[in-house]
């Protein structure tokens, strides 16, 4: 799994150790993810992979870890993921564009090329990859984010499409807005953007949600385990939305 030290990716990680599943997952910071390691208590069961799945390497390194520490690979999970910046489209900057599609689409590219060559020789496995409800719709400030989104909505159709047959699933879940540490470090920034506040920002997403409220790490990853599962070998080439009904679609 990228991205597997906090957030989401560390909720999925424990729902999948719960499973009884065996785990690498990545992150940038080493620190953060042997705490996050140590943390879960698992044992050898799981193994932190630090680099940065922007890098070819990195993303690649992570993927034949679990090969190399468990024998085979049965599930990728591409959860890392960000929002380097926020612009209207008519300000954003190179930087900020390429940014924002190094890690929520290049990385996904590399680290599933990767399983791949794993997976389809062994004709079974699983790709889930986190999208967002802007994959589905873009709000102002967030081109460069929802573009990448969309983007590995259709990178996921096309993986679906051609190894089904070969027993290899792949799926996208959209989550709608989840109160992670991401958001709450980020959200002012959005919200100097579009001339308002973090509280304001905050709001209008949930407002958007049938349920009325944000979608929590913990659905998101029973999601995850779904899609993982025998009970999920028939679902492939969706985009699963996780958002309280927020895209209602």
């Amino acid at each position: 799994m990228t991205g597997g030290s906090r957030g989401i990716g560390r909720r999925v990680v424990e729902r999948f150790l719960d499973a009884g599943a065996s785990v690498v997952f990545s992150g940038r910071d080493e620190a953060t993810g042997e705490q996050a390691r140590k943390e879960l208590d698992a044992g050898d069961r799981a193994l932190f992979v630090g680099g940065d799945v922007t890098r070819r390497q990195d993303a690649e390194r992570m993927v034949d870890a679990a090969v190399e520490r468990f024998g085979r690979l049965d599930v990728l999970v591409n959860n890392a993921g960000g929002m380097p910046g926020f612009a209207l489209v008519g300000e954003t900057d190179d930087a900020l564009w390429h940014d924002t599609l190094a890690v929520n689409l290049h990385a996904v590219f590399y680290a599933t090329r990767r399983a791949l060559a794993h997976l389809v020789p062994q004709r079974s496995g699983r790709i889930i990859t986190m999208s967002s409800i802007e994959g589905k719709q873009a709000d102002p400030g967030l081109g460069a984010y929802a573009t990448a989104k969309h983007a590995v909505i259709g990178l996921t159709k096309a993986v679906a499409r051609e190894v089904g047959p070969l027993g290899v699933t792949a799926n996208c879940i959209c989550p709608g807005i989840v109160m992670t540490d991401m958001i709450q470090d980020r959200g002012p920034l959005a919200a100097q953007v579009l001339g308002t506040t973090y509280d304001q920002v905050v709001a209008a997403f949930v407002a958007k949600a049938a349920t009325g409220r944000a979608t929590t790490a913990d659905e998101v990853a029973a999601m995850a385990v779904l899609l993982a599962s025998e009970a999920g070998a028939g679902i492939t080439g969706a985009a699963l939305s996780v958002d309280g009904g927020a895209t209602c679609s």
